[in-house]
C-alpha cells in the first residue's frame, strides 16, 4: 500500500496473475489523471465484466494531455488508468522481492550516508516495468533494483466495480467526510466539547481527538483533529486544523488581545522540527496546490501570488532565491517564520491577509525572522516528538472522559477503548488507570436502579487489565456471567432468583415431592410418562440480537425455520415417574447417573458435567424445590441425533424438550412461550449463555419471524409465516443443508461477543442492529416469494457475522463457500459459526442438484448434504 487511496473492497475478489507483480488501477477522467499517477497498459490479456488484466508498459506522473496522447495512455472510452498505489506481488516476483529485502542493508546504509531517498511508489514499481528502466538507472540504487527485480513483469488489474476513496489533497478529505453518503462518518470522537450555549460549533463540523474551550466558533464542514482550541478562537467553514494548540485570545499577544481567526477554506497545522524548541505553524488555502508555479496559476491562501506579494509589499526574491533552476512555487517558498508561538500566530494573520496592511512593523519583523519552506520542513519533521505529543494529548482527553463516565454517567461509552488511549501516555497512563480503579467498586451501588451489574463488572475487569492485574481480572470475570444469569432470570420470570436457590426444606405440603424423591415416599404413587420430540432449527438471519444481555436491553428479531433431518425429528426426551426414589438420567451416548441426594443439584455446574442440562432443567422448573407436589422418583432419557457442535440449536432445543416434558409431567404451564423463557434462564444457569432463538426455532413449527422486547418480563412475539405451497417447494429444492464436518463450540464465541457488547463496542452494536433489520427484510422477501432476495440477506448476514467474530469461519468453510459461489445466490454458517452446518441457497433447482452432485464427487470435501423438510406441525 504505497498510495494515498483508501480501498473499500474485499481483496479476496481480485484475480491476480501468478509469478508477477500487479498494480491495482481504476479508470478515470483525464482531468483527474493530470494530478495523479497514470498506468500505461497493453491490450487486455484477461478480462470480464468486472475487471481487466493487462501488461504494464509505462508509468506516468501527473501527465499533461499531450503526454497521455503521446504514450497512448487514453482508453477507448476516453478515460485513462489511474494508479491506486495498491500493489500485489506473487510467486517468483515475491521471491525476488524477499531476497532483495534480506540483502538490502548495504543499500539502506548507502542511502543514509548519501542522504538520498528511494521511493517505494516510483522507484520500486519502476523496476518491474521495462519502459522505466532507463529512467530508474539514473536514480539512487536504480541499477540494483533493475538487476534484482527486473526479470519479472508487472500487470495492471483494472477494477471496474471496486470502490476507492482518494485522500491526495485536503479538499478531497473534506469532500469524503462531508458527502451525502458518508453515513458511517463519526463527527465527534474522543473530544471535549462545550455546551451549545457557550460555543458556536456547526453540526457538520468533524471534531476528532480535540479539546475545545467555551467561546470557540467552528464553521460548517470543517475538521479539527488532535488539537486544543482555547476561548475566543474562530475557525471558518471548510477548514482543516491539525495538531494545533491555540491559546486563549487574551494570551496570544501581550499588547494586542485580538482573537485569532482562521478564514473559510484554510488549513492550519503545527509541526515539531528537529533542532527547534518551538513548533512551526504552517497554513495555506484549502485549494492551494503547493507544486503550481508562481508564474502560472499558483496560489497562497486562495489568492494568486502576485496579489499576495502586492498586498504584503513583498517581492518574489523575498521568497525564492534567484539562483538555481527550480520552479518557484509554494512548495519551496521560504514564507513561514520561526518565532515564539504568539509571534507566529500574529504573523499568520498578516500573511493570510487579515492583518492591518498599513502596519509596516509586521513586514519588517517577517523579513528579520528565520523562515522555512514546506520543502525544508518536510525534511526536518520530528516524527518521534509529533507521535509522543499526539499520544499524550489524546490520553489526557481520554482520561477526562473516563473520569466523567465514572463520576456522572451510566457507562454508555466503550471505556475499554478509552483505557487503551489513556495507556498511550507512557509516563502516567498506568497511574491514571489505578486512580480510576479506586472509583470502580462503587459504580453499581451509585446507580443500582439503572446500571446493570454485568456492565459494572465488565468495566471493573477492563480496568484491572489496564492496571496489568490479569489474575484479579480472571477471578472477577465469573461475576460477569453470574450477573448476566441473574439479570436474565429477573427479566424472564418474577421471583425466579429467590426461588432458584432455596433449599427443599419447605412446608410439609411443598416438601412432599422432594421428600418422595429423597427416599421418603408417600403412598399415592401414580405412573406417568411423557415423550417430547422436537425438530432442529436453521436460522436465516438475526442471530445475536436474541442473546442476553442484548435482548434484555434492546429489541431483537430473528428469522428461522424448524426442520426435520433425514425424515425424522432428531431431538427428544422421555420422562417417567418411578417407584424407586431419586432421579435417574440417561443420554444417547450411554452415560448414566442416579441422584439420590437432590440437594447436590446446585449451581455452579462444572463444564465437564455431562448432565448439567437436565439438572438445570430440574431447577428452572422447580421440580426439586418442593414447589410441585408429586410422588416418588423420575427416570429421564434424552437423545439428539445430530452431529456434536452442529450449530442447529441442539442443546437449547434439547433443553426445551426436557423442560416441556417436566412441566407436562408435573401439570404446570407447558406453553411454548413459558418453555422458551425458562430455557433462556437455564442456559445462563449452565454457564453456556445463549439466546431465545434456538428454543423458539424448535418449539414453534414452520418459518417464523420472532421479535423480542426488553423489559420485565421479557416479551417475545412469534409471527409464523404462511408461505405458499409453491414457495415451500422452491425453497426445499434450492436450499442445501450441509454438515461441514467442523465442530464448533458456541459458548466460546458467545463469551467474546457478550464481552464486546458489555464494553459497548460500537461496531458490534451496529452489526447486531443490522442483523435484526435484515430479519424483517428476509421475512418480507419470503412473504413475497422472493427467494433470491433471501439469498442476498443471507450473504450480508454472513459478512456481519464475520465482523462480529473473525474466527466464525475457517479455511475449510472459506473453501466450501468459494467452491459453491458459482452455484449459489447466498450462503452462511448456521448459528454462531466456527463450523457445524451451513446453508447453501442455490440459484435454482438445477444448480442445487449440480452443487450436491459435485460436492459428493469432490474427495477434497469431507461434507455431508442432509435431506430435510420444513416441520409444519407441532
Amino acid at each position: 500500500m504505497t498510495g494515498d487511496v483508501l480501498p473499500c473492497f474485499d481483496a479476496s475478489l481480485l484475480v491476480l496473475p501468478e509469478d508477477a507483480s500487479c498494480i491495482v488501477t481504476v479508470p478515470h477522467t483525464l482531468d483527474i489523471a493530470s494530478n495523479h499517477g497514470v498506468v500505461v497498459a497493453s491490450k487486455s490479456v484477461l478480462s470480464d465484466e468486472n475487471f481487466a488484466i493487462s501488461l504494464v508498459e509505462n508509468l506516468l506522473q501527473k501527465p499533461s494531455l499531450k503526454e497521455l496522447v503521446d504514450h497512448q495512455a487514453i482508453l477507448d472510452d476516453g478515460r485513462t488508468l489511474l494508479d491506486t498505489g495498491i500493489i500485489a506481488v506473487r510467486g517468483k516476483a515475491w521471491v525476488d522481492l524477499v531476497r532483495l529485502a534480506y540483502s538490502s542493508q548495504p543499500m539502506i546504509s548507502e542511502l543514509l550516508e548519501s542522504k538520498k531517498e528511494m521511493s517505494l511508489y516510483e522507484d520500486l514499481v519502476a523496476a518491474w516495468v521495462p519502459g522505466k528502466h532507463k529512467w530508474l538507472q539514473t536514480r539512487p540504487l536504480g541499477e540494483e533494483l533493475v538487476s534484482k527485480l527486473g526479470k519479472q513483469s508487472m500487470f495492471s488489474y483494472c477494477a471496474y466495480d471496486l470502490l476507492f476513496l482518494h485522500f491526495g489533497t485536503s479538499n478531497e478529505v473534506l469532500d469524503h467526510l462531508n458527502e451525502t453518503g458518508s453515513r458511517l462518518v463519526g463527527r465527534r470522537h474522543l473530544s471535549s466539547i462545550p455546551a451549545t450555549t457557550v460555543s458556536d460549533i456547526a453540526a457538520s463540523a468533524i471534531i476528532l481527538s480535540t479539546q475545545i474551550a467555551s467561546g470557540v466558533s467552528i464553521g460548517e464542514d470543517s475538521m479539527v483533529y488532535d488539537s486544543c482550541i482555547s476561548c475566543g478562537v474562530q475557525i471558518g467553514s471548510q477548514c482543516i486544523v491539525v495538531g494545533v494548540h491555540l491559546p486563549a485570545a487574551d494570551s496570544l499577544v501581550a499588547e494586542d488581545s485580538s482573537k485569532f481567526c482562521l478564514p473559510d477554506r484554510h488549513c492550519l497545522w503545527e509541526v515539531p522540527l528537529i533542532g527547534y524548541i518551538e513548533k512551526v505553524i504552517v497554513y495555506c488555502g484549502l485549494h492551494d496546490n503547493p507544486k503550481n508555479s508562481f508564474q502560472k496559476d499558483g496560489t497562497f491562501c486562495g489568492k494568486p501570488w502576485n496579489k499576495v506579494l502586492g498586498d504584503l509589499g513583498l517581492q518574489d526574491t523575498d521568497l525564492w532565491s534567484s539562483e538555481g533552476t527550480q520552479e518557484k512555487c509554494l512548495w519551496n517558498a521560504k514564507i513561514f517564520p520561526i518565532l515564539p508561538y504568539s509571534g507566529m500566530l500574529k504573523m499568520a494573520t498578516w500573511l493570510m491577509g487579515l492583518g492591518n496592511p498599513e502596519d509596516e512593523s509586521l513586514e519588517s519583523h517577517w523579513r528579520r525572522s528565520s523562515r522555512i519552506s514546506l520543502e525544508e520542513l518536510h525534511k526536518l519533521i520530528d516524527f518521534s516528538s509529533m507521535c509522543l505529543s499526539s499520544s499524550k494529548h489524546q490520553a489526557d482527553i481520554a482520561a477526562g472522559i473516563v473520569t466523567a463516565c465514572l463520576n456522572f454517567g451510566l457507562l454508555g461509552r466503550n471505556v475499554s477503548q478509552l483505557f487503551e488511549e489513556v495507556l498511550q501516555n507512557e509516563g502516567g497512563g498506568r497511574d491514571m488507570c489505578r486512580e480510576f480503579l479506586s472509583l470502580s467498586p462503587n459504580l453499581q451501588a451509585q446507580n443500582s436502579q439503572t446500571l446493570p451489574k454485568s456492565r459494572a463488572y465488565q468495566v471493573h475487569v477492563d480496568l484491572l487489565r489496564a492496571c496489568n492485574d490479569e489474575k484479579k481480572a480472571l477471578e472477577l470475570e465469573n461475576e460477569i456471567w453470574a450477573a448476566v444469569a441473574e439479570e436474565t432470570a429477573s427479566a424472564v420470570r418474577y421471583g425466579f432468583k429467590e426461588n432458584l436457590f432455596e433449599s427443599s426444606s419447605q412446608s410439609s405440603k411443598e416438601g412432599q415431592w422432594a421428600d418422595s424423591l429423597n427416599g421418603h415416599p408417600d403412598h399415592s404413587f401414580c405412573s406417568r410418562i411423557v415423550k417430547v420430540e422436537l425438530p432442529v432449527r436453521v436460522d436465516f438471519v438475526g442471530g445475536w440480537s436474541d442473546t442476553p444481555p442484548w435482548s434484555l436491553e434492546r429489541s431483537g428479531c430473528v428469522l428461522n425455520m424448524a426442520i426435520t433431518l433425514e425424515g425424522s425429528l432428531p431431538i427428544g426426551t422421555v420422562i417417567e415417574t418411578t417407584k424407586t426414589t431419586g432421579i435417574s438420567i440417561t443420554d444417547d451416548s450411554g452415560h448414566h447417573i442416579h441422584i439420590e441426594e437432590l440437594s447436590s443439584i446446585a449451581p455452579p455446574f462444572d463444564n465437564s458435567d455431562l448432565f448439567r442440562l437436565v439438572k438445570s432443567a430440574l431447577l428452572v422448573t422447580n421440580v426439586i424445590s418442593g414447589k410441585i407436589p408429586l410422588c416418588t422418583g423420575l427416570r429421564i432419557r434424552t437423545w439428539a441425533n445430530v452431529p456434536r457442535g452442529s450449530g442447529l440449536g441442539t442443546s437449547s432445543i434439547l433443553a426445551a424438550a426436557v423442560v416441556k416434558g417436566l412441566l407436562q409431567i408435573t401439570g404446570e404451564d407447558e406453553s411454548n412461550e413459558n418453555v422458551a423463557r425458562l430455557v433462556l434462564v437455564l442456559e445462563q444457569l449452565m454457564g453456556t449463555g445463549g439466546g431465545w432463538q434456538d428454543q423458539i426455532g424448535g418449539l414453534y413449527p414452520g418459518i417464523k419471524c420472532t421479535s423480542s422486547f426488553p423489559g420485565i418480563p421479557l416479551r417475545l412475539q412469534v409471527i409464523s409465516l404462511l408461505p405458499s405451497p409453491q414457495m415451500i417447494v422452491e425453497l426445499q429444492q434450492r436450499l442445501l443443508v450441509v454438515f461441514t464436518g467442523q465442530v464448533r463450540l458456541a459458548h466460546q464465541v458467545l463469551h467474546k461477543v457478550v464481552a464486546r457488547y458489555l464494553r459497548r463496542d460500537n461496531l458490534l452494536a451496529s452489526s447486531i442492529k443490522r442483523l435484526a433489520e435484515l430479519a424483517k427484510i428476509g421475512r418480507e422477501a419470503l412473504m413475497n416469494c422472493d427467494i433470491d432476495e433471501l439469498g442476498d440477506v443471507m450473504m450480508e448476514a454472513w459478512r456481519l457475522h464475520q465482523e462480529l467474530d473473525p474466527y466464525c469461519s475457517n479455511e475449510l468453510v472459506d473453501r466450501l463457500f468459494t467452491f459453491s459461489d458459482r452455484y449459489c445466490r447466498g450462503y452462511k454458517l448456521i448459528g454462531a459459526g466456527g463450523g457445524g452446518f451451513a446453508l447453501l441457497l442455490a440459484r435454482n433447482a438445477e444448480s442445487a442438484k449440480e452443487l450436491r452432485r459435485t460436492l459428493a464427487e469432490d474427495s477434497s470435501f469431507d461434507v455431508k448434504v442432509y435431506d430435510w423438510d420444513i416441520f409444519l406441525q407441532s
